[in-house]
């Protein structure tokens, strides 16, 4: 039996903010997506606490800098890249908080059109 693999889609803004990305963190971060639509989840991959189930954040350390992909597996039959940035604060591995209230405002309005 195969799996169906879903679709990756993504808001505007944060396909975009992905676009600025160094090539090598986005072909890694595009693989964790890969496996998140196959229904697996990659080890740079984590669960974000708070956003509710199905939200995953791609933690990645490349060349000295700190990417971040925030994701949803929850909404339909696609995964939706929500969030993205680059992590400047050296303060811990702590995500800012204004980048959580975007997160969260953005899973609100997809919600919405999604419905």
């Amino acid at each position: 039996m195969t799996r169906k693999t879903r679709p990756v889609s993504w808001i505007k803004a944060a396909l975009k903010e992905f676009e600025t990305f160094p090539e090598g963190a986005r072909s890694i971060c595009l693989a964790a997506l890969t496996i998140a639509a196959e229904g697996g989840k990659a080890d740079v991959a984590k669960p974000m606490h708070g956003l509710g189930s199905g939200v995953f954040e791609i933690a990645l350390p490349f060349r000295g800098d700190a990417f971040r992909v925030v994701y949803a597996v929850q909404f339909a039959e696609e995964i939706w890249g929500v969030h993205v940035f680059q992590k400047k604060s050296k303060q811990g591995i702590k995500t800012p908080q204004r980048e959580i209230e975007l997160v969260k405002d953005r899973l609100r309005r997809l919600k919405e059109m999604l419905r």
